[in-house]
């Protein structure tokens, strides 16, 4: 009854994040990586927003460190008749001195954010570094986030110089960035925006997670190896089938992520425009082989059918894997004994965004792509992302390391005193004594 007592009063309480500096010496890291991810996710937005108004290819070179746009209406003419001397402005001769500067500004903003994004992230490391408030263990992860930010500029570059090479001159299709690139450039978007989620939710964790243990370890008593320790059989078993369940989803979504990247690049949300059908059909099969595209696998990311079907299927399994999943972590008799309130509300937004995004896609695919629905749904796919990392790290407490680790204390009889976590941070003596430094 003591042990069924004392799980209900963890599992009440869960595993909450600690914000403050007075309970975590790291909150303010962690702040600052969370807001850092919060300022790539606007750049994703905008990078979308960018391509929906065909503003990619308006700047035509690339300078490290940035530069103002035109100042004076004949530096303006100067940039209008250096776009001229590309392929894009082959197919759009039409275009006037203020449509230009529409497409101008978008594509700037757009690179300039990126080097606001830059500075947010290096200005304030530096400082953390200096003072040692880097949490041990982080420090390798933060040259990894260093290094994905310069080379998602230079990928950038080497998206957009697709577009612009004299090969592209006699295209007979509108000319765009190679979808390859494109899918490139979005993937270490996304994937530089994980990992700082993932580093902020762990920052934030130290203080449930090192308790009183020694530096790089979990301690004897720290809540998550309590919790950890204190499930029975059936509610671990339980809870590790969520986790797999949530690490699938999250992983599902990123893939979903890539294909919809080609959807983009090929412009293939604008043919087909009817749901769940694709012109009368489940499947067009005459329209998803082009035998003009060799080799055969060229059609499964530049055939508009084929694409546009492959994101129909991936989104569509996406929303519904989410949604049982949500259902069955949060309403099986078993989840009051082993879902924390953490996991039990990202399941719970984590079902509710998947069908949400869906639904928003089908709205875009609807009314033939608008602007505003369009760059929505792209920003929604990075709401089921987060939801789905949430709900990953709030489920540590099952995962195969740590339960491995356990076993093995438990069956030697060791205990759990000294448990090793790679990546983790800091007892609680270190990080008192690191705060004051």
């Amino acid at each position: 009854m003591a042990a069924t007592g004392a799980l209900s009063k963890i599992l009440t309480k869960g595993l909450p994040s600690a914000t403050a500096k007075s309970i975590n010496p790291y909150a303010p890291v962690a702040k600052w990586i969370l807001g850092t991810s919060g300022l790539v996710a606007g750049m994703v937005h905008i990078g979308g927003i960018t391509r929906l108004t065909k503003s990619g290819l308006s700047m035509t070179d690339w300078k490290p460190f940035g530069s103002f746009p035109p100042m004076t209406e004949q530096a303006w003419i100067e940039e209008f008749d250096r776009y001229k001397k590309f392929p894009e402005w082959q197919q759009r001769k039409s275009m006037t001195m203020e449509e230009f500067q529409y497409i101008f500004y978008w594509e700037w903003g757009h690179r300039m954010l990126g080097r606001v994004v830059g500075v947010a992230f290096v200005a304030p490391w530096a400082y953390f570094f200096w003072r040692r408030q880097i949490p041990a263990g982080y420090g390798n992860r933060m040259k990894l986030l260093f290094a994905m930010g310069g080379t998602q500029g230079l990928v950038g570059w080497w998206m957009v110089k697709s577009g612009l090479g004299e090969d592209r001159r006699n295209d007979r299709k509108e000319i765009r960035v190679s979808p390859y690139r494109l899918a490139a450039h979005l993937g270490m978007a996304f994937a530089t925006y994980s990992t700082l989620l993932w580093t902020g939710f762990g920052i934030l964790q130290i203080p449930n997670d090192v308790a009183n243990g020694s530096n790089g370890n979990f301690g004897t008593n720290s809540k998550t190896v309590n919790l950890a320790k204190s499930l029975t059989k059936e509610a671990t078993n339980y809870a590790r089938k969520i986790r797999t369940g949530a690490v699938a989803v999250t992983g599902l979504t990123a893939v979903t992520v890539a294909s919809g990247a080609f959807v983009a690049g090929n412009d293939a949300g604008n043919a087909y425009n009817t749901f769940p059908k694709m012109n009368g059909q489940w499947i067009p099969r005459d329209d998803m082989i082009d035998p003009e595209l060799e080799p055969a696998y060229r059609n499964m990311f530049e055939n508009t059918a084929m694409v546009q079907w492959n994101h129909r299927v991936l989104g569509t399994t996406t929303a519904v894997s989410a949604a049982t999943l949500a259902l069955v972590g949060v309403a099986h008799p078993m989840a009051r004994n082993a879902m924390t309130p953490q996991v039990v509300k990202g399941l719970t937004v984590l079902g509710g965004v998947a069908v949400g995004q869906m639904s928003l896609g089908i709205l875009t695919l609807l009314n033939y792509v608008p602007i505003g629905l369009a760059a929505a749904h792209q920003l929604g796919s990075l709401f089921v992302l987060s939801s789905g990392i949430y709900v990953v790290h709030s489920l540590r407490y099952v995962s195969p390391s740590l339960l491995r680790i356990v076993n093995q204390r438990v069956a030697s009889g060791v205990g759990v005193s000294g448990l090793g976590v790679a990546g983790r941070s800091t007892g609680a003596s270190s990080i008192v004594m690191k705060a004051h430094k």
